[in-house]
């Protein structure tokens, strides 16, 4: 198994690549285009997709663009890239783009569709603002920024790509379920296997794989799932069923894996990627916090802890609304107890704020992974700045698109 040391890292970004013509006409359009933002992103999409259909059918989750969640997440990301390299005072946008990076690259992502994107978006810039709003200069500064960022995350996918063995977007393995164990009514782990007979990638503990299904209207929508501890040369992954609430539809993938993926069933998965990872070789003490679904990565770190039999403090906190919600409960406390190092936290309540970090007493010299809802992540953040931990110490995965994370 690979260290978190051998992912690539994006280099540092250079704010400089803007001249200063362009970064004066980006200060004073900024607010502009950030207030019109919810109608530039929904007409981008609908252009995007009307020209390739096969995007929204084979690659876009279709339930995260019926709720705007996903185009509110891109929309985000520019403006902030924007934003950082006009302003000196800014944070550093890199842990953004290596999150993107690593979606994009479990989604085979390629440069050509980094010009689909440009065209597309700049047609609905225009479209909203108007001509006389972006005039040529105006459309040359943006388009510098879009450059830039693109040009960061083309070349620090090629890296992932390169570092995973593979080419440019073939990321995608034909697999068959080998098991299937239904942990509750709506969750269940799959342990997949190649149809060829070759041995999967293992990738790193807390990443993640996409998995691709044909769906009865021919599309194959794909999903990312955390991985947890598997069998050699086969991977390992929980799917929690996301049922219909309020305007938010079902899940698609989800409930199509729960209902007909039985022993048998062939899938698309791809090889590993995310950058929720552990150094296994390290030494400085470990926490874990998640809270309901979102303990599948902190298992597969801990399940690699485990087999690497560390020695070092590991803290694992899970927070859950019943125990008998936490379908983990028997595995997690297995593993933690024969970890000499390791002590466990379960909180089971159904209060909104179920985490107080003050009383955990956590070792201040810990790398924090943390995963879970938006609510938890913004909460958990919050008590560890406030108890101390820096951001660089934090490390999180949020299984939603990550809009509201992106202004740090």
């Amino acid at each position: 198994m690979m260290t978190a040391q051998q992912l690539p890292h994006l280099a540092v970004i250079d704010r400089t690549e803007l001249s200063p013509e362009h970064s004066d006409v980006i200060r004073a359009t900024l607010p502009l285009v950030g207030s019109k933002i919810d109608e530039i992103t929904p007409l981008f999409y609908s252009k995007m997709f009307a020209k390739h259909p096969e995007l929204i059918a084979d690659t876009f989750n279709r339930g995260n663009q019926k709720l705007g969640a996903q185009q509110r997440a891109l929309a985000a990301s520019i403006a902030t890239f924007a934003s950082m390299l006009v302003n000196p005072d800014a944070p550093d946008p890199r842990d953004l783009l290596e999150r993107i990076g690593h979606k994009h690259a479990s989604l085979g992502i390629t440069e050509d569709q980094y010009q689909i994107v440009h065209d597309n978006l700049f047609e609905a810039i225009v479209e909203v603002l108007g001509e006389d709003t972006v005039t040529p200069e105006v459309a040359e500064a943006w388009d510098a920024v879009y450059w830039i960022m693109a040009r960061v995350l083309i070349d620090f996918e090629k890296d992932l790509y390169s570092t995973a063995g593979v080419e440019a977007g073939d990321v995608f393995r034909r697999v068959v379920v080998d098991k299937r164990e239904d942990l509750s009514d709506t969750i269940v782990r799959f342990t997949v296997k190649a149809v060829d007979g070759s041995a999967l990638p293992a990738g790193r503990a807390g990443q993640y794989t996409s998995v691709g299904v044909a769906l009865p209207d021919g599309a194959r929508q794909l999903r990312q799932y955390s991985l947890v501890a598997s069998e050699e040369g086969k991977l390992s992954f929980v799917v929690k069923r996301v049922l219909a609430e309020a305007d938010a539809p079902a899940g698609e993938v989800s409930n199509w894996l729960g209902d007909y993926a039985q022993v048998g069933t062939e899938l698309d998965a791809t090889v590993p990627f995310g950058d929720l990872v552990v150094d296994i070789d390290g030494t400085a003490p470990v926490v874990l916090l998640s809270a309901g679904i979102g303990t599948t990565p902190m298992m597969g770190i801990l399940a690699a802890l485990h087999a690497h039999a560390s020695s070092r403090e590991v803290v694992v906190v899970h927070c859950e609304s019943s125990e008998e919600a936490d379908v983990f409960a028997p595995e997690r406390r297995a593993l933690v107890d024969d970890l000499k190092g390791a002590r466990l936290e379960s909180i089971y309540s159904d209060a909104a704020k179920r985490l107080s970090i003050d009383t955990l007493d956590l070792p201040r010299d810990a790398q924090v992974f943390v995963c879970g809802g938006t609510g938890f992540l913004e909460d958990a953040r919050a008590q560890l700045r406030a108890a101390g931990f820096s951001d660089d110490a934090v490390n999180f995965e949020l299984f939603a698109p990550n809009d509201w994370l992106l202004d740090g």
